[in-house]
């Protein structure tokens, strides 16, 4: 019978943490596919980033680049259509009644997995794998371990097909994040994920920071920040 979990999908942004992941399966896996969703993002700063991010990882890192193989890039603009979201619309950043921030954009995750499963089914690919996160956790709950785990059974039931959703960064905070690259790539990775991947949720590429580009004052920007000052003071 063939090895079961040899090939990976990787759901990739060009941030950091998708970076991370993708590193990671890239070390565990065979074969490696990559892919992004444009859902109408007030910016397209981070679909830019990540196949610089790509051609970088085949360029530096010679031992994974047979492994890496086909992007792919899906639109998913019925997010922008639903609005709501200051990641899809034009509006200040804030908690909402409900006590989650609104940059939480209802219904992604569930899409991003779904459309991640019949592709992986379509490509023959094993394992999905997402940087979701409780730990540095946003509020969202389709980031969480449950939601991942229902998914899970979900789309081996629709799909009648054994895909298993990897979750690397599950259980660890941005510092041990930062110490994940390190363990991956050493220097080179973490400096290709400084210098390249964005996170910032305005799109500002023009201010370069110790832990890379970004506003410097976004939830996303302060979360890596901080992150990578305690890593670095460890």
């Amino acid at each position: 019978m063939p090895a079961m979990h040899t090939s990976a999908l990787v759901l990739f942004s060009g941030g950091q943490d998708s970076t991370t992941c993708l590193a990671d399966a890239l070390s565990r896996y065979e074969r490696v596919e990559t892919l992004g969703f444009d859902y109408g993002q007030r910016h397209h700063v981070e679909l830019d980033a990540r196949l610089k991010v790509l051609d970088e990882i085949r360029r530096q890192f010679p031992q994974w680049a047979p492994r890496l193989g086909e992007d792919h890039l899906l639109s998913l603009d019925v997010l922008q259509q639903i609005g709501g979201s200051s990641l899809t619309d034009d509006v200040a950043f804030a908690m909402q009644a409900d006590g989650l921030p609104n940059t939480f954009v209802p219904g992604r995750n569930l899409l991003f997995l779904t459309l991640a499963g019949a592709l992986a089914y379509r490509r023959g690919l094993q394992v999905i794998v997402t940087g979701v996160c409780e730990t540095d956790f946003s509020g969202y709950p389709d980031c969480r371990d449950d939601t991942m785990k229902a998914l899970q059974v979900a789309l081996n039931l629709g799909l009648e097909r054994r895909l298993r959703i990897a979750t690397p960064l599950m259980w660890i905070d941005k510092a041990q994040t930062w110490q994940l690259a390190h363990d991956l790539g050493g220097a080179p990775l973490v400096e290709l994920i400084v210098e390249h991947t964005h996170t910032c949720y305005q799109g500002t590429r023009e201010v370069r920071h110790d832990w890379g580009h970004g506003c410097g004052e976004c939830p996303a920007c302060d979360l890596r920040a901080k992150g990578w000052a305690r890593w670095k003071n460890r």
